[in-house]
């Protein structure tokens, strides 16, 4: 790849970021034409955003997957659900929904009025969520698009808006987890790869110069707070959780499991 296809700092890459200008590389642009061949990319985009994005990537060439395997990959249920559409649109517009779903032993709840906020793509069980708030019982919801069986838009009213996502954002603060992890120096060459295995949370990098260290602290719900640990775990020794004492404790936890498993060899098993 031409080095200067792509600039790799990532305090440039934010300031650019900030100023509305996005920096795409052939080899991303190529990617994004192969994507753009999925049998969801049709259901996924309306046909004229998929025609002007075809038109712009026409000179691209996709990419040549012919050679790829993937090993050991967990079954993907769902690419793209027909409910995102409508789903985001009551979102994006600030309005109420009438949703119908499924619950536990088949039974339908239907007609519930409810705030939607949030869709969620769970990286665990592969499956799309819709975080609500159900205004009757007063509580958030997290519903499988798959039990969704129909949902209508209503108008809200902007004062009431206000108040319903205020009460949201207080019960989202509670269950939100933080954990700030360092990046080792010595790895700060691989900061691409490292934000690419917490892409899925929202997360703020800073960057302090005089010790040349990158710290990336993450922002997620605390039932996500074990994919954390486990990705923290791939990364290995590129990172350390310096501030998030429930993820700090787990992770000594299980380093002393691991350790205990063998922590006593037989000395031939050396010597031999």
């Amino acid at each position: 790849m031409n080095p200067f296809e792509k600039i790799f700092n990532y305090q440039i890459l934010s300031k650019l970021e900030g100023s509305g200008t996005l920096i795409m590389t052939a080899h991303e642009r190529s990617w994004l034409k192969t994507m753009l061949e999925h049998p969801a990319a049709a259901v996924a985009l309306s046909p004229e955003t998929l025609i002007q994005m075809n038109t712009i990537l026409e000179e691209d060439q996709s990419l040549d997957t012919g050679g790829l395997l993937h090993k050991a990959a967990s079954r993907e249920k769902q690419v793209y659900h027909s409910y995102i559409r409508p789903l985001r649109q009551a979102i994006t517009n600030k309005n109420l929904l009438y949703i119908s779903y499924k619950i536990k032993g088949g039974r339908i709840c239907t007609e519930q009025r409810g705030l939607p906020y949030k869709l969620e793509y769970s990286m665990v069980k592969r499956e799309w969520y819709l975080l609500w708030y159900h205004i009757n019982h007063r509580m958030l919801m997290s519903t499988k698009l798959d039990n969704v069986t129909g949902s209508s838009e209503q108008v809200c009213p902007t004062e009431y808006y206000e108040q319903l996502i205020g009460i949201v954002q207080g019960l989202m603060k509670k269950r939100s987890m933080s954990a700030n992890i360092l990046v080792v120096p010595e790895y700060n060459g691989e900061l691409s790869r490292i934000l690419y295995a917490f892409s899925c949370f929202e997360k703020e990098v800073s960057y302090a110069a005089d010790s040349n260290e990158y710290t990336i602290q993450l922002h997620f719900s605390s039932k996500d707070s074990e994919y954390v640990l486990s990705k923290t775990r791939f990364l290995g020794k590129r990172v350390r959780i310096i501030d998030g004492e429930h993820l700090r404790r787990r992770m000594l936890e299980s380093a002393t499991k691991s350790l205990a498993r063998y922590a006593q060899f037989d000395e031939k098993f050396y010597l031999e």
